[in-house]
């Protein structure tokens, strides 16, 4: 039996920036970046920010950090360079800053991403958290996984998780 949450406050947008983390991605070759910001544009949300940058963990802080700043900005979302590679530093440059970490959505990820593709699964560190008051999620650089953390994680909960750290205790 599956559980839907309680509804969303109405009419709210989120607006996101959107980080591909590659040392051979471009623009036009950005499938996974491409595909996070139309599936947020089909869940009537917004891209504020969009950019492409090298697998650098200097760089990926540095980025996280400026949009973080931006009050026109509710969340991130970074994928690419969460492997186990020697070239994967996003995993470990984001987590550094995290003051909260989502510990359930790279767990649910991991399950939902081993009933696709099995035990290889255990190789994503994707990670989920909240940096200077912006929702923060780290996420495989393939399209499937994108996919797969888009439409069965990030978009349901997303105005959701934004209004918790919108609210003033």
């Amino acid at each position: 039996m599956t559980h839907l949450p309680h509804p969303d406050a109405f009419g709210i947008t989120v607006t996101c920036a959107v980080i591909t983390v590659s040392d051979t991605r471009s623009k036009e070759t950005d499938r996974s970046g491409q595909m996070i910001q139309q599936l947020l544009l089909d869940a009537n949300q917004a891209v504020g920010a969009y950019a492409i940058i090298k697998d650098e963990p200097a760089q990926i802080q540095a980025q996280m950090a400026t949009l973080c700043q931006r009050s026109d900005l509710d969340a991130v979302i970074f994928n690419g360079g969460t492997g186990i590679a020697s070239r994967d530093t996003t995993h470990d440059a984001i987590a550094n800053l995290l003051e909260k970490t989502l510990p359930g959505f790279g767990e649910l990820f991991r399950f939902l991403s081993y009933q696709e593709i099995g035990s290889r699964a255990i190789a994503s560190r994707a990670i989920a958290g909240v940096y200077q008051s912006k929702l923060v999620f780290s996420l495989p650089g393939s399209t499937n996984a994108v996919r797969l953390a888009m439409q069965q994680l990030i978009l349901p909960e997303l105005v959701h998780l934004v209004s918790q750290i919108r609210s003033v205790p």
